[in-house]
Parts: structure tokens; sequence; C-alpha cells
């Protein structure tokens, strides 16, 4: 299965696809923080955000990157739940490379405020939260975009349209409150909490909240799979 995430990320960089997620994303995160410093937590927080929709983007593309016909063979050599899974994987590691340039990217644009109070979280607390926040991102994203792929919606069209669809309703019920919010990905409740102190509490709630809603789009991405193998 490792050679088959290793194939499929060589052909996604190989082919040059990987070019336009990465182009958006710095886009993005360009515009972002032009717009003044913030503290590294609170300027993290709202880049997950930002980056939710490339990522997922990105994840689309990659599981799109492979032909039909060799998606049937790798079907056949491994096994439809590591053919699967080494797809997953795949779009998981290139989202972890885009999450890092993520976390470069407002040091190398002095996007970012250093602590200059007492009451100002160190830098280093501030990676940490600001890679946690991206980190509960990836999965969600990893998940739609799987679901928005070709061997799911079987068109160019339509798998823009769930990718699209998708990130509207995660980010317009993210803000929607309690009663429909918890239909989305924490990305907007992460954002506003990494604006202050975060109890562990809600830490642990966010996160699992996170693994939660990815694990059930990626329950529903295997099983519509399994019904098109």
């Amino acid at each position: 299965m490792i050679a088959l995430v290793r194939f499929r990320l060589s052909g996604f960089l190989r082919t040059g696809r990987a070019l336009a997620p990465v182009l958006a994303g710095l886009l993005a995160l360009g515009i972002l923080y032009g717009g003044g410093r913030a503290e590294p937590a609170e300027a993290y927080g709202v880049s997950a955000v930002v980056l939710f929709p490339v990522l997922a983007w990105q994840t689309k593309i990659l599981l799109d990157a492979e032909p039909d016909v060799q998606r049937r063979l790798s079907l056949v050599a491994v096994g439809p739940a590591r053919e699967r899974a080494a797809g997953l994987l795949a779009a998981l590691t290139a989202g972890l490379a885009l999450i890092v340039v993520a976390l470069a990217v407002p040091w190398l644009v002095g996007g970012v405020a250093t602590p200059t109070g007492p009451g100002d979280r160190p830098i280093v607390v501030g990676l940490a939260l600001g890679l946690w926040a991206h980190l509960l991102a990836l999965p969600a994203a990893v998940a739609l975009g799987a679901l928005a792929s070709r061997a799911i919606t079987r068109s160019a069209g339509y798998g823009v349209a769930v990718l699209a669809l998708g990130v509207v309703l995660a980010l317009v019920l993210g803000i929607s409150g309690p009663a429909l919010g918890w239909l989305a990905p924490p990305l907007l409740p992460t954002a506003r909490a990494l604006t202050g102190p975060i109890p562990p509490v809600t830490g642990v709630l966010l996160t699992g909240w996170a693994l939660v809603w990815a694990a059930m789009l990626l329950a529903g991405y295997a099983q519509s799979r399994r019904r098109r193998a």
C-alpha cells in the first residue's frame, strides 16, 4: 500500500497538478496576511478556515489524477480497502505539506506579531495552537475532497458542485449557531477559540468534533466506493 501512496503522490507532482492548489493557497494566505499583523494563534485560526477549501480541492485533484483504468488495476492488486486507504493517505500527506507552507508564510511576509507583553502567548505556543487548528481542518477537508472525487461523482461538473456546496455549507452552518453548527466541521469555532485562552476540555471537544465529522464523511465515501466498484 505504501508503494501505491508513493505512486499517487508521484503522479500528482509529476503532472504538475500540485501547482494549482499551492498557488491558490499562497494567494489566499497573501490576501489574509496583507491586512496587518495578528497574534500567531489568532492568525493561524483564520488561516485554517481559509485553507479548508484549498485542502479539499487539492484532495479532489490528487484522487482524480489517477486514470480510471489504473484505479481498477490498483483495486485488483491491493484490494478495495487498501486502495481507498492509499488514496486518502496520499491526500493527507499532500495536505500536511501544504499546512507546513501555510505555517511558514506569515513569518515570511510579516503577518504575525511577536509577543510584547507578559500576557501574550509565547511564539512556540502560538505555533502549536496554529498547527492544531490546521490539523483539525485537514481530515474534514480530505473527506470532503474524497466525496467530490471522480470515483464518486463520475462527472467533473458534479464533482465541482459537491465540493463547492460542501465548502459553502461548512462555512454557513459554522456561523449559524449551536442549533445547526454541529452539522459542520469546527472550523469557525476553532478560530474563535484561538482568540483567547483555550480550556483543555474545549480543545478535546473540538478535536473530537472534527474527527467524528470527518469519520462520518469518510464512511459515506467508503460506502459509495463499495457500491460503485
